[in-house]
């Protein structure tokens, strides 16, 4: 059965340039900045929970990109059931997301939980089109996503943790699942997003309906556990800074790429994240990638050079 829904904006228009300029460079910026979530996370005070964090994360958040989309989400409020269905699916995902992949990081670390998240999500994203919308992957989907995912694969073993800090057995498999579970919420809202801007609506609009929603559902989640992160400067700054940079301006910078990529393109693209992760974990938190982790960000690479963004 064929879709009958149009695809992307700007997925089959314009030139090889201009889709770079308008979905792949916003999605991969936005990549680069949730790369840097974890080790900014790592200068959260000693008594901050993984929770707490991700709360203030997407919780704040959301909120600020609710403001910032103002009178334009009302086209989006006011789009029925079945839009109503859409957003309420998507915003469910976002308040999933940060508690899961936060956890996951605690549990595993840094590159090692941003790894499995976001190279999961591919796969994850991929299944909600073939679901949603009887689309079929096309093999040179299949080969990029695979290759960049091998990359991720060897990200993980070669990650070592800090000698004061080793992970558990049952810890990594624990936040291994808890990493699986945020990149199947990764991939429902931003299939969810995408869903919504291919039917007319403005990202901005989509992105504060949504991630508002969303932090809504986590408020009371940091009212809860917040405590330790937002009763100190340092932890104030965190908060800030994870609300403001990888939340508002990357979702932002990603809402505009799901207007003129699919979101199985996207969730591909995105795998630029684990790779700033892996980076930051190394240069500023102390963790280290041995010779087959740093592989595996070249093989990333790779995967992303071939990756056809008119899939």
């Amino acid at each position: 059965m064929v879709s009958t829904e149009p695809r992307e904006a700007g997925a089959d228009r314009g030139s090889g340039s201009e889709r770079f300029v308008s979905g792949v460079l916003p999605i991969l910026l936005a990549g680069l900045l949730w790369g840097s979530t974890g080790t900014a996370a790592s200068f959260a005070p000693a008594g901050a929970s993984a929770l707490s964090v991700g709360a203030a994360n997407m919780g704040i958040g959301g909120l600020v990109l609710l403001v910032v989309a103002g009178r334009s989400v009302l086209p989006v409020l006011r789009g029925g059931a079945r839009a109503w269905r859409t957003v309420l699916g998507g915003a469910a995902a976002v308040a999933v997301y940060p508690l899961a992949y936060y956890t996951s990081m605690h549990l595993t670390g840094i590159a090692t939980g941003t790894v499995v998240t976001v190279g999961s999500t591919p796969a994850f994203t991929k299944l909600c089109e073939v679901i949603g919308e009887r689309t079929m992957p096309r093999a040179r989907w299949v080969g990029a996503s695979a290759v960049s995912t091998a990359g991720v694969a060897l990200v993980v073993a070669g990650q070592r943790h800090p000698a004061d800090g080793p992970h558990g057995a049952g810890e990594t498999a624990v936040g291994v699942a808890l990493g699986l579970l945020a990149g199947a919420a990764y991939a429902v809202y931003s299939y969810s997003a995408g869903r919504l801007i291919r039917r007319g609506a403005a990202s901005r609009a989509v992105m504060g309906v949504m991630f508002g929603l969303g932090g809504l559902m986590l408020v009371p989640v940091l009212v809860v556990t917040g405590g330790p992160l937002l009763s100190t400067r340092s932890g104030l700054l965190v908060a800030g800074y994870l609300a403001l940079v990888p939340m508002a301006l990357a979702y932002l910078l990603f809402g505009r790429g799901l207007g003129h990529v699919t979101a199985s393109t996207a969730a591909t693209l995105i795998l630029v994240e684990p790779v700033a992760a892996a980076v930051l974990s190394v240069v500023v938190a102390g963790e280290h990638l041995d010779p087959l982790g740093w592989a595996g960000i070249v093989l990333v690479g790779v995967g992303l050079l071939i990756l056809d963004d008119r899939e």
